[in-house]
């Protein structure tokens, strides 16, 4: 089974817990919060009544002292009590603020006036009043505001849904970092494995290219040919050894590796493509590792010619602006899908019967690990080709286009 899948099925398993968490809670926070309002407006509700009977005749001294017992256990709930025509008759439970000057009582009484008043028209917005018939035909209006308790309660789901988020999206990036650093291990294992297997036939192709020389000295141009296959497996081992190392990047001219690159790829593809090979980059330099960059662009040569079926044509252009070198390889091949262009980089997704899909996913790490570039599909159309585009940051340099 893949484990990458299962981490995957892992993570959405994960996120679907966190989710129904954050739902249960949250209802349970509302429910907790519509309660509590609940009792809230029903001691406000008493508290009404308590202020409408003291207003009556009808009380005597036990009940004075019972009400106002009710009026004072109030010590959480903002409120405000006025007549019909909105002056203000009582206020409990206002932190008031402090005026400039705290010696003058005028100064205090006016200050705090204005802001009762201020919190009174906010109120009248509110649904939270209730109606106090004091005598018939006279009214009074009781104002109140959520208690600190109530509003502190109910920001709470929202806190508890900030933290839920930024605990998955933790979680999210440590499977996420995890799964990359494994790639890689893997990755480079694979290369440098790859590496050290090439090097012992290698060597020992080159010493029997010596003998060949020794006993048949007439095969000296076979020989030289082989030569030349064997210094470019030597070549493609070092490009594998320096995976997972930092290599070093040295000057070069990116439209000259295009050019070494596609004249030797032309010889050791089918005769059937037309080629176009234009250098327009006038000798723009960036700082590079040729192997590793000449493995990119000949692996993508390679997927264009078998794009096309080894037939079509092949247009390789190297162009450079103010800021970057572009290479782009545009084929006449069966073209990729929209939907594709990202996954093709992925490793182990290919599109042929017979492949491992790990070359465009080392092409990107060696284009965008190693040299800060980016590549990238510009335009592909299926059953009409498709366009690869490399960009490379210049060096630090004037540059003329």
């Amino acid at each position: 089974m893949d484990i990458y899948a299962v981490r995957r099925r892992g993570g959405w398993i994960l996120l679907a817990v966190a989710v129904a968490v954050i739902g249960i809670v949250a209802y349970f926070s509302s429910s907790l919060v519509s309660e509590l309002a609940a009792q809230e407006r029903s001691r406000m509700e008493l508290w009404a009544d308590a202020t409408r009977r003291l207003a009556s005749e009808s009380a005597d001294g036990a009940d004075v002292d019972f009400l106002l017992s009710i009026i004072e256990a109030n010590r959480t709930i903002p409120v405000l009590l006025t007549d019909a025509d909105g002056r203000i008759l009582l206020h409990r439970n206002f932190n008031l603020p402090e005026p400039a000057d705290t010696l003058d009582p005028l100064s205090i009484s006016a200050a705090n006036e204005a802001f009762l008043r201020s919190r009174l028209a906010e109120m009248r917005h509110s649904p939270r009043v209730i109606g106090i018939e004091i005598a018939p035909g006279v009214m009074q209006h009781l104002y109140y505001e959520d208690s600190r308790l109530l509003r502190r309660l109910s920001i709470f789901p929202y806190v508890q849904m900030l933290v839920m988020g930024v605990f998955i999206a933790v979680v999210y990036f440590a499977l996420t970092a995890t799964k990359k650093a494994e790639q890689n291990k893997v990755w480079v294992g694979l290369s440098k494995e790859t590496a050290h297997q090439l090097g012992t036939p290698i060597s020992s192709l080159m010493a029997w290219m010596d003998y060949l020389r020794t006993i048949a000295p007439e095969a000296e141009s076979a020989v030289t040919e082989m030569e030349k296959d064997v210094e470019r497996l030597a070549a493609i081992a070092s490009r594998f050894s320096k995976i997972g190392s930092s290599p070093g990047l040295e000057e070069g001219s990116v439209g000259e590796v295009m050019l070494r690159s596609g004249a030797y790829m032309r010889n050791r593809v089918s005769g059937k493509v037309v080629w176009t090979v234009t250098d327009l980059s006038a000798g723009a330099i960036v700082e590079m590792c040729e192997p590793l960059l000449e493995w990119v662009m000949e692996n993508l040569i390679k997927n264009a010619v078998d794009a096309m079926s080894g037939e079509g044509s092949l247009t390789l252009v190297c162009a450079a602006s103010s800021t970057h070198v572009s290479i782009e390889i545009t084929d006449t091949g069966r073209g990729i899908a929209r939907r594709d262009f990202k996954r093709i980089f992925q490793p182990g997704f290919t599109t042929r019967k017979r492949g491992w899909g790990l070359g465009l996913t080392l092409a990107r790490r060696i284009v965008e690990t190693y040299h800060h570039g980016r590549i990238y599909v510009r335009a592909s159309e299926p059953g009409r080709g498709t366009t690869f585009r490399i960009d490379l940051p210049l060096k630090d340099q004037t540059h003329t286009d």
